[in-house]
């Protein structure tokens, strides 16, 4: 893996937008599923995507919302998907399969807010984990059929740098005791990684690629604004009338930024022959093979890779016990 962490020299830096990361790259007859596209990050990622002339299917939990978020653009459909269900998943799945449609990329950008109490779900499963990367993982593995059929398909699992924050807690994975909400927010998002690095292991021959994507801080998402406007605020990432600040230096962008990555690895044929790799401002990140822990206090937090998150007996690790806990769910295998 520290063989495969290696920049690609891209020309891409963080102020570079999803657009202009797809210039020049036509995606006529490209199928994609994102879940969450129609807000956010993932909205910016829809619109750039469609407009490249991808077809896109967006899966929400509501379909009928999402569709008016996304009044206007082409070659859009919503279906319902609720990550925490895994009957919604699998029927989300089947319905896609059963179309017919090959599927050439899949974005799995959803996530759940931070979470200040600790929440499970039906199964007693931890809900940051269960919702960012188990209902990813069960969706993914329904989806397997249609990502066999495009014969070469790319998944993006949505990442972060808060993957830093810690490796899978493997005795308590659903914190039993000792909730931490930024902790429990880092195990999934370390998860999300060992995911693609794992997904890349098993299918590459199959012509499927695995990838996991840093966005970077992108303030007035749901995702950031559910740590409240006094902390936003307070670290910068909000200004006195309450718009969205953003800050490249600092690694702070605007949701057209953030989407560029996404899109990256899910298009760009510098990736073509490369798998099972973490990027961030639209390409390859270093190893950060020593990294020192986070103090707060960093005018610019570390987002490089670090070795826990793609270490390959752990994402073998982590692919069996998700294989189980979906198993014992009733969900898709």
């Amino acid at each position: 893996m520290q063989q495969k962490q290696q920049p690609l020299g891209s020309g891409f830096t963080a102020a570079s937008t999803a657009d202009e990361v797809l210039a020049g790259i036509d995606l006529t007859g490209t199928n994609v599923v994102i879940t969450g596209g129609h807000a956010g990050i993932g909205l910016a990622a829809t619109q750039a995507l469609t407009r490249a002339g991808a077809c896109v299917t967006v899966g929400a939990r509501g379909p009928e919302r999402a569709a008016l978020a996304l009044e206007g653009v082409e070659r859009v459909e919503t279906g319902r998907l609720d990550l925490a269900d895994p009957a919604s998943i699998d029927a989300f799945a089947i319905r896609y399969v059963d179309s017919g449609r090959p599927l050439h990329v899949l974005i799995n950008n959803a996530g759940v807010p931070l979470r200040g109490q600790r929440e499970v779900d039906a199964r007693g499963y931890e809900a940051q984990f269960a919702t960012n990367h188990l209902g990813h993982f069960q969706l993914t593995l329904g989806l397997l059929p249609a990502l066999r059929a495009a014969h070469g398909a790319r998944v993006v699992n949505l990442s972060s740098g808060g993957h830093r924050l810690t490796g899978i807690r493997w005795d308590d994975l659903h914190f039993a005791s000792g909730y931490d909400p930024f902790l429990a927010y880092g195990q999934s998002k370390t998860a999300n990684i060992l995911f693609a690095v794992e997904l890349d292991r098993r299918w590459a021959k199959a012509g499927i690629r695995g990838y996991a994507v840093h966005p970077g801080i992108v303030p007035g998402t749901h995702l950031n604004s559910s740590v409240g406007e006094e902390r936003l605020r307070a670290t910068g990432l909000m200004d006195d009338n309450g718009h969205p600040v953003v800050d490249l230096e600092r690694g702070v962008k605007d949701v057209r930024q953030g989407a560029a990555t996404t899109v990256f690895a899910a298009t760009s044929p510098m990736l073509e022959g490369i798998g099972g790799v973490y990027l961030r401002d639209s390409d390859v990140s270093e190893l950060d093979e020593s990294p020192e822990p986070l103090t707060g206090a960093e005018k610019a937090p570390p987002a490089d890779v670090v070795p826990h998150a793609v270490d390959h007996e752990s994402a073998r690790r982590l692919w069996e016990l998700s294989e189980e806990l979906i198993k014992v769910s009733g969900g898709h295998r």
